[in-house]
């Protein structure tokens, strides 16, 4: 019965494949924070007011959101690779052009081309990542926010260096960089198969009929809105070079990047979405209100805009997992929906803030982005409640936080408490659910194997691990395997959309309801420091556990997990780092 077994892989033993579009993320992330450090030298250089710079992030934006209204249709019609590759090699020339250009309007136009090569790209890198990655899924999320982090933290500071060099030079840096990474991909990225069932081009925009999903787009469009007044314009008050302007916004990135993976997270699982993106909403209102206050001051703005990083951080990552708990859609439309709004709003805000800031002073924006974070906060209020009933499985709707589906036969009825192990899809499945096997032979108790199929959310993208039919295959043959040794077990599949300590307190609860003996779970592919971690799955399942929890592998006895052994594996893995 034994499976295969040993050391659990690295998360960074990843195909070349994996590697090659991981390294496109990073820089396709760079893009956004990229130009600030250079806005006020293209001023200058150009003869251009700040409005007309502004227009910069306005035909970006504009673009992407509209194409994200139709990425899923090209990409359902010529496959993730074809898609992707198009979108690099889009950015690639459009970048290139940008740098070339001897004014500001033909910069403006090509970065419009780089919107539409961007939307391509973000569109579908996530999910080939998924597709191409070793060892199940969480290998390849590690990656991708990791890139995700990189990318958002190193592009000021590498727009600040290079635009210390000359204002071409970012552009000029990032067509450089995304050109190997087209040739990587086309080398080493294999063709992945195509949807089974095309997307309509205007399911996105069908998809807005649902009150959910268009009061969190309407949210994350006044989010966003007051975000890119931010972005666009507070360059200008802080009165900094290039150089110093990338090390100001590379600060502003490294909070943005640890608080959207680590803190965010954490803040979810004690406080829920709602609460935390109200007083999230809220703080931004007075940071922004503060660098309106203290335009005059550059100190005031720069200090301001490094502390909106953790707020921006938090804001991201739980906005999207909102979108999708309330979105009774797919999740690629419901992402190309929310994503269409969102980009919008950055889009446009940069536009009205330079009209704004012509017709009065440049502390206005400023004062009209702080209110549009506030007026987020009701717009907000009016889907609580569809928020709450998503969070607690009541209402109509199909329920989009964890939910637990029955695999197979049911075992036959036994008066012991059975022993639950949970397993993701990874190649040390099988290994795990026979530990757990073994424990429930030596305890005389019934065994059910319950399968995780989560949906990753990062940023704006929203990205089913598995099909649910991959998913109930892992589960039917874990199940024949333990048939074949004469061991009865049953099978569940539990989904879960974003949120790990949501899952592990379903599970929780699930093992409260059937009485186990105890629940097991084996080392995770994402490795110690994530899978022990505050709001992780295996943290929130031990806090919430009234039964025994246990650490099973091939190849040591079960650990019995406390919070206190939580935080000495927490300790022994930060060591170990």
């Amino acid at each position: 019965m034994d499976a295969s077994h040993g050391k659990a892989a690295s998360p960074f033993k990843q195909p070349k494949a994996v590697w090659a579009v991981a390294f496109a993320c990073v820089i396709s992330f760079m893009g956004i924070g990229l130009v600030d450090p250079i806005l006020p030298a293209l001023a200058d250089s150009l003869h251009a007011s700040p409005s007309q710079v502004s227009l910069l992030f306005s035909s970006y934006l504009i673009v992407t959101a509209v194409a994200m209204l139709f990425v899923g249709w090209v990409s359902s019609h010529l496959g993730a690779k074809r898609t992707l590759v198009i979108g690099l090699a889009i950015i690639v020339v459009f970048a290139a052009l940008a740098g070339t250009s001897g004014s500001i309007n033909g910069i403006v136009g090509f970065r419009a081309g780089w919107g539409l090569g961007n939307a391509l790209f973000i569109a579908t890198s996530l999910a080939v990542i998924v597709a191409s990655a070793s060892g199940g899924f969480g290998g390849a999320i590690i990656l991708y926010e990791t890139a995700l982090g990189l990318g958002i933290a190193v592009g000021p500071l590498l727009g600040g260096e290079l635009g210390g060099i000359s204002w071409r030079g970012p552009f000029f840096g990032v067509a450089a960089l995304m050109a190997v990474a087209l040739v990587a991909t086309l080398a080493f990225v294999p063709s992945l198969p195509k949807p089974k069932r095309p997307v309509s081009p205007i399911a996105p925009l069908k998809a807005l009929r649902h009150r959910g999903l268009l009061t969190m787009g309407i949210m994350a469009l006044l989010y966003n809105w007051g975000f890119f007044t931010m972005l666009g314009y507070a360059p200008y008050p802080m009165e900094l070079d290039a150089h110093e302007l990338g090390l100001v916004f590379t600060g502003w990135g490294l909070l943005v990047a640890a608080f959207s993976v680590f803190f965010a997270p954490r803040l979810q699982a004690r406080f829920g979405t709602a609460p935390v993106l109200y007083a999230n909403l809220l703080g931004l209102g007075i940071v922004m209100a503060i660098i309106a206050a203290g335009v005059s001051t550059p100190t005031v703005v720069i200090v301001a805009v490094i502390v909106s990083g953790a707020f921006i951080g938090i804001n991201n990552t739980l906005t999207t997992q909102a979108v999708m708990l309330v979105s009774p859609v797919e999740r690629p439309v419901a992402s190309s929906a929310y994503g269409f709004l969102r980009f919008i709003g950055g889009g446009l805000a940069p536009f009205a803030a330079g009209k704004l800031a012509d017709a009065t002073d440049l502390s206005v924006p400023f004062w009209l982005g702080a209110a549009t974070f506030l007026l987020a906060i009701p717009v907000l209020a009016s889907g609580h409640s569809l928020l709450r009933q998503a969070e607690t499985h009541t209402g109509d709707s199909e329920p989009a936080t964890p939910s637990l589906t029955p695999v197979g036969i049911p075992a036959p009825a036994s008066e012991a408490p059975p022993v639950i192990v949970a397993v993701s899809s990874h190649d040390k499945a099988a290994a795990i659910v026979d530990a757990a096997a073994r424990l429930a032979r030596d305890t005389g108790s019934p065994l059910e194997v319950v399968h995780v199929q989560q949906t990753v959310v990062v940023e704006e993208l929203a990205v089913d691990t598995e099909t649910t039919d991959q998913a109930r295959a892992a589960v039917t043959a874990h199940l024949d395997r333990l048939a074949a040794h004469g061991i009865a077990a049953s099978g569940q599949i539990l989904t879960s959309i974003g949120n790990h300590a949501a899952a592990g307190r379903a599970l929780a609860q699930h093992a409260a309801d059937v009485h186990a003996r105890a629940v097991a779970v084996g080392h995770s592919p994402r490795g110690p420091l994530t899978q022990f971690a505050d709001g992780s799955f295996t943290s929130a399942l031990t806090h919430a556990a009234t039964c025994t929890v246990a650490l099973i592998g091939p190849d040591h006895t079960p650990r019995h997990l406390t919070m206190d052994t939580l935080a000495e594996l927490r300790n022994s893995a930060v060591r170990g780092s």
